[in-house]
């Protein structure tokens, strides 16, 4: 048995999961928790790993490759002239090991560049240091021709 990526039609990942289980077909849709920032408050959240692709475990000649096509949710098989692009045992390994290991993916990070939208600093170009508790965050900004530490509301942070 070989593993073979499937791309999914937009936001039907899961969908599209269920139904190639309810058809007991091996296969493998890695989630890592992500961090967003959604209007001011700071949720977390389970979001895929490769955005858009399942991964499949079938034999060349299974007659499942029929019905891949038209499973609920499914896209495409992701192929190479005409033929479906395999991946080795080795890389689906690893990225099941490393699961555990994968650093938190979204929101903001130290250093990224980001715009504040609301209060005195409106319009600002600024850099993110740090989250100050749950609704609070600490920019560096470009003022009076020094950087100076502020902290401002999370919600009026835009990335």
């Amino acid at each position: 048995m070989t593993w073979y990526a499937l791309q999914h039609k937009p936001a039907q990942g899961d969908r599209a999961v269920q139904h190639l289980q309810n058809q007991e077909i091996a296969c493998f849709y890695p989630k890592v928790e992500v961090e967003k920032i959604k209007a001011g408050k700071r949720s977390k959240r389970l979001e895929p790993l490769f955005p858009g692709y399942i991964f499949v475990n079938l034999e060349q000649t299974d007659p499942m490759w029929a019905k891949l096509r038209s499973t609920r949710g499914v896209l495409r098989i992701v192929s190479f002239a005409n033929k479906p692009a395999p991946i080795t045992d080795e890389v689906i390994e690893h990225i099941k090991a490393s699961m555990g290991k994968v650093a938190e993916q979204g929101g903001i990070k130290a250093g990224q560049a980001v715009e504040l939208d609301d209060g005195p600093f409106k319009g600002l170009a600024a850099i993110f240091q740090a989250y100050d508790g749950e609704e609070r965050a600490i920019v560096l900004i470009n003022f009076m021709q020094k950087q100076q530490r502020v902290s401002v509301p999370v919600s009026a942070i835009r990335s």
